[in-house]
């Protein structure tokens, strides 16, 4: 039977009061995209920041409601939830039930990042041209953000790839700050890491995390964490995925969990955001390199001692 599906557009502050009343009158799920996803200009951001929601400037937001909701009761409630919200924007469809997330999963292909890195959607089988040392990540992101398929994700697939071939992730303990799916914790670990450690904000990520990983029988090297529980210390080998915002706000813990020597990658950054962020670590870290991908870069370099 059809779920009933309630469509809005809305600004991104506007965003926890809609959020507050569909969950009030009974959302069985909210799912938030950017709303110019379909004028070919979508700003997905494909890695949550640490200690913040990801989001855009105009947010598409869908829920689902039981087969048998009435549209027009469902509204009346909403209205009089946040009478000071604009519900005259409201549309409803109905969706077929299906496994969401299965059908998702179907529309990805194996990708290879680098010379051995290869992100395979669980349900796929390895392509032939994938050598025999071929580090695998079998993927399944869930509801939580990180595929590969996005360019900040890429640049760092590509730089942990780098780091094997170079030798530096061999028994090294690696900190993936702002997990999302654990793709990249997961692919240092393919790649040679003794151990992976994730820190996300999002419950759902940490969840995600920790299933890709008992997918990839790493669980036992791998840990995920909130950020008020994560292990103190430093690791010789941190990436952060997230936003340059968060970035910005967050170089000092960001820099602090990096160990002398040790390397460091950046993304989530817009081309154009780089400058400020160059001459904020700056301050700690040598040999600052930028590498971009289409309209999104990745800073890299090392600790100072």
């Amino acid at each position: 039977m059809p779920y009933l599906e309630l469509t809005l557009r809305c600004q991104e502050s506007e965003l926890p009061r809609y959020e507050h009343a569909l969950d009030d009158v009974g959302a069985l799920a909210v799912v938030m995209l950017d709303a110019d996803a379909d004028t070919g200009n979508e700003r997905a951001i494909l890695e949550p920041g640490v200690g913040e929601t990801p989001l855009w400037a105009e947010v598409a937001l869908s829920a689902l409601f039981e087969p048998d909701a009435d549209p027009l009761l469902l509204l009346a409630a909403l209205e009089s939830f946040d009478p000071g919200l604009d519900w005259t924007r409201v549309s409803f469809g109905t969706v077929e039930d299906q496994d969401w997330e299965r059908a998702w999963m179907d529309q990805y292909v194996p990708l290879r990042f680098g010379q051995r890195t290869w992100v395979v959607p669980w349900n796929q089988e390895l392509p032939d041209e994938a050598g025999s040392d071929a580090a695998v990540v079998r993927l399944d992101p869930g509801l939580a953000f990180g595929s590969g398929t996005h360019p900040t994700t890429a640049l760092c697939l590509r730089w942990l790839d780098g780091l094997a071939a170079e030798g530096v992730l061999t028994g090294a303990h690696v900190l993936d700050f702002g997990c999302g799916s654990g793709i990249l914790a997961l692919a240092a670990l393919k790649l040679g890491a003794a151990h992976a450690t994730g820190i996300d904000n999002d419950p759902q990520a940490l969840l995600a995390t920790a299933d890709n990983a008992a997918r990839n029988d790493v669980d036992d090297r791998l840990s995920v964490h909130a950020p008020d529980d994560a292990p103190k210390g430093s690791w010789p080998v941190v990436v952060a995925n997230i936003l340059a915002s968060a970035l910005d706000e967050l170089a000092d813990t960001i820099a602090a969990r990096v160990a002398p020597g040790g390397r460091l990658a950046l993304s989530g950054i817009l081309d154009g955001q780089q400058a400020p962020l160059l001459a904020r670590y700056g301050a700690w870290f040598d040999d600052l390199q930028v590498t971009v991908d289409g309209d999104w870069v990745r800073i890299d370099g090392v600790r100072r001692g």
